[in-house]
């Protein structure tokens, strides 16, 4: 298996990443490239916070946990996401995000770039036909905020946040 890439694409309409999600499905479907886990963040205009959804129908080893899009959204967007409450956490939840290859600089990078208006995209992926995916994507306007995640940050990503799946209270 290919080291997976956590990608985000940022596009300039509030649906722009529910369309490229399709798109990345079907490739998927095509086994063009491996879908591990995806979340979408959509900024309808005249909101105060955004909008957030995880792939609920990805299962398997690749998939993520909601815990882990929870964090990752609380702190990048600073509001409490799928029932999390961020606060005191955000320093430790930095310091486990760069642990496992997601640096302050991209959490930033993306808080600037996806604000109100626009939507963005969160893959986790692996194995990816380049060519037929940029082919796949080339009439999409979106700006590209890629973290490649070595094996062993993506092993401690999913060791971190089994535990995290594994203390969070059950409601």
């Amino acid at each position: 298996m290919n080291i997976a890439t956590l990608t985000v694409l940022k596009f300039d309409t509030p649906g722009g990443a529910e369309h490229a999600l399709q798109v990345i499905e079907d490739l998927s479907k095509q086994q063009l490239i491996t879908l591990q886990d995806a979340a979408i963040v959509s900024w309808p205009m005249g909101k105060k916070k955004p909008k957030t959804k995880q792939l609920t129908s990805m299962t398997g080893v690749g998939a993520l946990s909601g815990a882990f899009w929870g964090m990752l959204f609380g702190l990048i967007f600073l509001v409490p996401i799928f029932g999390m409450v961020v606060g005191a956490a955000i320093g430790a939840l930095s310091a486990s995000f760069a642990d496992v290859g997601i640096s302050d600089d991209f959490i930033k990078s993306v808080r600037s770039k996806v604000t109100e208006g626009t939507s963005a995209l969160f893959l986790l992926t692996s194995d990816a036909v380049q060519d037929k995916v940029v082919e796949a994507t080339r009439g999409m306007k979106f700006e590209l905020i890629a973290s490649n995640l070595s094996q062993e940050e993506e092993d401690k990503l999913r060791e971190v946040f089994a535990e995290e799946e594994a203390a969070a209270p059950a409601h």
